[in-house]
């Protein structure tokens, strides 16, 4: 058995032969005996500056272990949008479900989370803000992350420069990939990240939270303060914020204890 203490340490130390060794006979196990796991549903939400085929490397092995796997399309042109997108993608679920969300996802999942179907959350570098609460004004008492700058908006709608978005937001991603990302990232609406939440689902059910220490893009500060909040299972990982592509097998196993 591993610990959480263990589990951090091994990916902190960039132990990812070690944790592939002991990744892989979990999930054979998971396929192997499927009354062990109560949850046969997840729901992936992206954020900012991306769309739903940022979780491709995370999706296989969620599916490998007999799960069903539904990655949301967020349209980020309102916060609302994105949480009625992903409560129709939950209404076709069928039985418990764990909802994800990454970076900005964490506000949809918060106010989404409260649907009858999802049974917990696990959020990944991400926002968790409570019911009410001005997010900007509780990021900006951290920090300033160096992604921000590169943020520009026109007619209404903004995005990250090629500078900003392969150095900072894509930090660690192979550029060839990092460049393909760029290439699809999601254009958000210029009120987006300014929109309160109503509903604070991980005050109600049981949540998770992964840690990225050599984020760029949402300080690791700000990080470990909501999921301190939340009281969430935490770990951390030696990752800039798109850990779901640097680091999709420690992700995925993450996700999969959430299942169980």
């Amino acid at each position: 058995m591993i610990t959480r203490r263990t589990f951090s340490h091994l990916v902190t130390a960039g132990g990812a032969a070690a944790l592939a060794a002991i990744a892989a006979p979990a999930a054979s196990a998971a396929v192997a005996s499927p009354g062990e796991r109560k949850v046969r549903n997840v729901v992936l939400v992206h954020g900012a500056y991306a769309d739903g085929s940022c979780w491709a490397d995370v999706i296989p092995q969620l599916q490998a272990a007999g799960l069903t796997v539904t990655s949301v399309q967020n349209p980020l042109t309102s916060l609302a949008d994105d949480v009625d997108a992903t409560k129709r993608v939950l209404d076709l679920q069928n039985g418990p479900t764990v909802l994800v969300g990454h970076s900005y996802a964490g506000s949809v999942i918060s106010q989404a989370g409260d649907h009858p179907a999802v049974s917990s959350l696990v959020y990944l570098s991400a926002r968790a803000p409570e019911a009410g609460e001005d997010y900007p004004a509780l990021a900006a008492r951290f920090p300033t992350p160096p992604a921000n700058a590169g943020l520009v908006f026109q007619n209404g709608f903004g995005q990250l420069t090629e500078d900003a978005f392969l150095n900072d937001f894509a930090n660690g991603v192979p550029e060839s990939r990092a460049r393909v990302l760029y290439a699809v990232q999601g254009r958000i609406a210029q009120t987006l990240f300014a929109t309160k939440t109503s509903v604070a689902a991980w005050t109600q059910k049981p949540s998770r939270y992964l840690i990225t220490t050599q984020d760029r893009t949402t300080v690791t500060e700000l990080q470990r303060f909501v999921a301190k909040r939340m009281k969430a299972t935490t770990i951390e990982v030696r990752s800039g914020h798109l850990s779901l592509i640097t680091h999709p097998r420690t992700v995925g196993r993450f996700i999969l204890d959430a299942t169980r």
